[in-house]
Parts: C-alpha cells; sequence; structure tokens
C-alpha cells in the first residue's frame, strides 16, 4: 500500500518536479554556449541503432535541459541503484545530521567504490523499499520501481539524468561533500564507458552496473561538474552479448555525445 501511494503521488509530481528544475541554484551557471547537442544525439542514435540489444540515454544539459533517445524506456538498474541506497541511508533519521559511524563508512564505501554486492544487500536490508520510494518520489522518479532483487529496480535514461544532475539537493547537507566525493572514487577496473570519453578537466561523480550473463545488462550514470558548471548523463543497455561488449556500447555513446566538448568550456 505504501509503496503504490508513494508511487501514484510521484507520478503525479514528476511533471511539477521536471519543471522546477528549470530555475534551481545549482544551474545559475554559465553554458557550453553553441554545443551541437542536435547533432550530437543524431551521432549518439546512429551508433545505437548499429549495436546489439537495446540502448536508452538521456542528458540533462548546462541549462537544465533534457535530450536523448529513448529517454523514458525502462530497464533494470543493475549496480546503478545503489548511489539511492547510499543517499536513503544518508537520510535516515539516527544518520542525517550526526558523524557516520565506522561500520556505515564500512558499508557505503565498498558498496560505491567497488560496487561490493554483501555492502549493497546490507544497506538494503537497513533502510528498506519505503525509504527508496521516498527517495524516488523526492526526485520525481514517476518510473521507478524497487524490487526483492533489488539489481532488477526499474529505472529510466530520463529520471537518472535528473537524478544525478541535482544530486546535491537529496543529499543531507553533512553528508554532501562525503557521498560526492564516494562517487568520485570508483575503482580502475570499473572506470570504463564514459569515464574515457568525458572533457578533460571535469570532475566525475559517478556509478555503473552490470548483470545478467548471458544477456547482459550494462548501465552507467554520471554526474560532471567543473564548478559552477555541471551536467549529467545516463547509459543504459540490456540483452549485451558480453559485459565488455556492453562496456564499449556505453563509450561509444558517450564519445559522440561529448565529442569536441572540451572547445566548448567556455
Amino acid at each position: 500500500m505504501i509503496r503504490a501511494v508513494i508511487r501514484a503521488v510521484a507520478a503525479a509530481a514528476l511533471a511539477v518536479a521536471a519543471a522546477a528544475y528549470a530555475a534551481p541554484s545549482l544551474d545559475a551557471a554559465p553554458k557550453a554556449d553553441g554545443y551541437p547537442w542536435p547533432q550530437r544525439i543524431a551521432g549518439a542514435e546512429r551508433y545505437a541503432g548499429d549495436r546489439e540489444g537495446t540502448v536508452s540515454f538521456a542528458v540533462v544539459d548546462e541549462g537544465g535541459e533534457l535530450r536523448g533517445d529513448h529517454v523514458d524506456r525502462i530497464h533494470n538498474s543493475a549496480s546503478v541503484v545503489k548511489v539511492m541506497f547510499m543517499i536513503a541511508l544518508l537520510r535516515q533519521p539516527d544518520v542525517r545530521d550526526d558523524a557516520l559511524t565506522g561500520s556505515e563508512k564500512a558499508l557505503l564505501e565498498p558498496m560505491i567504490k567497488r560496487s561490493d554486492n554483501q555492502s549493497a544487500n546490507a544497506v538494503y536490508e537497513r533502510v528498506g523499499e519505503e525509504a527508496l520510494y521516498e527517495l524516488a518520489h523526492d526526485a520525481g522518479m514517476g518510473h521507478f520501481t524497487t524490487q526483492p532483487v533489488w539489481g532488477l529496480s526499474e529505472i529510466t535514461a530520463a529520471e537518472q539524468a535528473r537524478f544525478f544532475s541535482r544530486l546535491e539537493r537529496y543529499i543531507p547537507e553533512r553528508h554532501e561533500r562525503y557521498a560526492l566525493r564516494l562517487l568520485t572514487r570508483i575503482v580502475p577496473s570499473q572506470r570504463w564507458g564514459i569515464p574515457p570519453a568525458a572533457p578533460k578537466g571535469w570532475t566525475l561523480h559517478f556509478k555503473g552496473g552490470w548483470s545478467g550473463e548471458p544477456n547482459w545488462r550494462i548501465n552507467q550514470v554520471m554526474l560532471l561538474r567543473k564548478p559552477p558548471r555541471r551536467f549529467a548523463i545516463a547509459i543504459l543497455t540490456r540483452e549485451q552479448p558480453s559485459k565488455n561488449y556492453g562496456e564499449q556500447t556505453i563509450e561509444g555513446v558517450a564519445r559522440r555525445l561529448l565529442r569536441g566538448y572540451g572547445r566548448f568550456d567556455g
């Protein structure tokens, strides 16, 4: 019942949440004026269409505009949902205003940095699905659904890109710096996909996820910051023939989206 009510309210609030993003304090920033997003989106669409499996992607650009291809298609989250787990824990009444304990850090850090599933199981059990739906509601995620097998949680590229683009809104102020820093400290073996394609000089806050051999789901979501500038990208895939192939798909989409972005750094 709680889940149904929260999802219904989230769906009704989705348009309001998207509109409210047009003028947040976070995006009172200069833009990459003149960046040819329509051409870059078209190039990424062509590339994705030639790849095996299914690909969806979304960008929330520096002006807060959502762009992409199949942005509302439902995908299973794999481990990108662990960012929601982290924030749900940081928002808990006994955590949000207090220093993190050693045991809490011992769960969050391996869960994010190296995508440890045992830590994620413990965090999921602690926060419960209600906390995830409350976060989803606050973020305007009308399509989000969690599952007992949390890697099958349902997400869309649009909602993940919007979520990451304004990530600080959902993190208690006491823990904001910690959470953002943690998302920059992904282990080298998991820095595939968008990171090799990202423009130089930007700070990358991101999480990837993968599951489902032999039909792989490979996903990645990223906030790119060069204060006061920021934008976000979500690339979601399924039915990839291998993990490596899916990682290459994400990198190929990202390279086409971000080609020459550094020339518009302002």
